[in-house]
């Protein structure tokens, strides 16, 4: 029989947070995989686990998965670990899971400490709805196609960064997204745990002096719904209600629903809408020229 891949969280800085279950997992498997075996053998050796570690990480993702999917084929057990967190967020594990998921190979997960989570919660911004970026990309096309893209995010976005591209970030982030609430996380679950809660301004003018250390997570308030209400009445101001209404209709939308869509981008009522439809036009006075 095939083996099983664990996918096992370690703490982000507080060795408390390590679960019996994940100390009992990465002793029982046949092998450990890590992001790096100098990090994690000092995580092993304070639990005292003996299991043989083998090195997996963003530059041999793809040989080394190859390799740890034959083991896993011929019955050994496997367990993944990062350098701290949950495997598999922002991480060499993603390609492993994929590649056992096609294999038909069974993965589990051991759940655990979440650096992206554990500032969400702590944030104080909407944890409704969120989404997750990790690092933004250096490609700098790439990187600017995302930006583009967050551009309208409702949702609550969490970053990660590290302390020598904050300030960049920031700033990048600022220009897209304008002024926000923001929460800056370092340090957590660690002795000198810092929350920030702040916003992208304040932020920028603080690194100005204070030179950011160790790596952060930001937390980013999503643009609220009226913001987005005043953003498509600014964008349709310029168009009369009929051009507007033309604009729908050409598109395929009947009537009725091209005023509910005309009420919905300037932020007013349907009969609102109806109304100026039925006032007569007023003729343009020849005096006034063209």
């Amino acid at each position: 029989m095939a083996g099983m891949l664990y996918l096992v969280a370690t703490p982000i800085g507080n060795l408390g947070d390590m679960t019996q279950r994940a100390i009992e997992t990465l002793r029982e498997v046949d092998i450990i995989a890590a992001e790096d075996t100098r990090n994690s053998l000092k995580l092993i050796n304070h639990f005292d686990i003996h299991t043989e570690l083998t090195s997996y990480h963003e530059f041999n993702k793809y040989e080394k998965a190859e390799e740890l999917l034959a083991m896993l084929e011929e019955g050994k057990n496997i367990a993944l670990i990062t350098d701290a967190g949950t495997p598999a967020i922002s991480d060499p594990g993603e390609v492993l899971v994929k590649m056992c998921a096609n294999a038909g190979i069974t993965v589990t997960s051991l759940p655990g400490p979440c650096a992206c989570i554990a500032a969400l919660i702590l944030s104080g911004l909407s944890t409704r709805r969120f989404c997750f970026e990790g690092f933004l990309p250096t490609d700098k096309k790439e990187r600017k196609e995302i930006l583009t893209e967050i551009a309208g995010e409702k949702r609550t976005m969490i970053f990660y960064e590290a302390p020598h591209h904050l300030v960049r970030t920031l700033g990048e982030l600022y220009k897209v997204l304008g002024e926000r609430n923001i929460t800056l996380c370092r340090e957590l679950t660690k002795k000198f745990e810092e929350i920030e809660r702040t916003t992208f301004e304040a932020a920028l003018d603080y690194f100005e002096t204070n030179e950011p250390r160790g790596e952060y997570v930001i937390v980013v308030e999503g643009k609220s719904r009226e913001q987005l209400l005043r953003e498509k009445a600014e964008e349709w101001r310029d168009l009369s209600i009929k051009d507007h209404m033309n604009k729908y209709e050409s598109a395929g939308y009947d009537h009725m629903e091209a005023i509910k869509k005309v009420a919905r981008d300037r932020g007013v009522g349907k009969r609102d809408i109806y109304r100026k439809l039925l006032e007569p036009e007023v003729p343009m006075n020849p005096k006034e020229g063209k």
